[in-house]
């Protein structure tokens, strides 16, 4: 594949290597003092840029007619424009929080668990993610993606970044940002007795890389709004 990079920090860098192996080619670079290449020529685009350039980012590649994956958090408000664009204009498009197998796995747990754990009410659920102090959303937004999960199979109503003013229905999200960790998000559910504690850890960026890359080869030649669950069948 011809790949474009949009946006060239630490995950756009650890995407390039893993691509590299793989035997694609970077062919378009884009980030905040760096524009090479030609984007035209790219069989699909890669998004990892800042929240604040996301949109501007993946229209810039769509409005080209190529396929984009992408792993920016921050800027799902308009998830639901990107979304319309592509189905209108039969264009290619794919989403998603994490990239990570691992975590993609984990999400499907914590639906599972969710729906247990709905009938004993003696349980508050609470998450915990810890990410690296240059990361800009807080929370996460896989941590999110747990939340809404989690509502979507319980009677929880809402999430909250703060346990002011919380109610039963709310699901706190703490989040921690220190030292240079890819990512940590731990869910607990606690009552009086005893806890149940499910975590994902993850030991580097290679893994959400890898999961990019995979995310890139599969989307080639379909055409809709897809996310990691359509790749991994899951």
């Amino acid at each position: 594949m011809k790949i474009a990079l949009l946006g060239y920090g630490k995950m756009g860098k650890a995407i390039e290597k893993i691509a590299l192996k793989r035997n694609h080619e970077i062919i378009f670079l884009l980030d905040k003092n760096i524009k090479k290449g030609k984007l035209s020529n790219a069989d699909i685009a890669i998004n990892f840029s800042i929240p604040d350039s996301a949109y501007n980012n993946i229209m810039m590649a769509l409005k080209l007619k190529i396929p984009v994956v992408s792993g920016t958090t921050g800027w799902l408000k308009s998830y639901k424009k990107i979304k319309k664009y592509c189905l209108e204009n039969d264009l290619s498009f794919l989403y998603s929080s994490n990239f990570s197998i691992g975590v993609n796995l984990f999400f499907k747990i914590n639906q599972y668990l969710a729906k247990l754990m709905n009938n004993y009410k003696e349980y508050r659920v609470e998450i915990d993610e810890i990410h690296h102090i240059n990361k800009l959303d807080k929370p996460s937004g896989t941590a999110i993606t747990i939340a809404e999960d989690i509502i979507s199979n319980s009677d929880y109503n809402n999430w909250k970044s703060t346990d002011v003013n919380n109610s039963i229905s709310d699901i706190l999200i703490n989040s921690t940002r220190k030292d240079d960790l890819p990512g940590t998000h731990k869910i607990k559910y606690s009552s009086k007795i005893d806890e149940i504690i499910i975590s994902h850890i993850a030991n580097s960026r290679e893994g959400f890389a890898f999961g990019a890359i995979i995310a890139a080869e599969w989307l080639i030649n379909k055409n809709g709004v897809f996310n990691m669950n359509d790749v991994l069948d899951i």
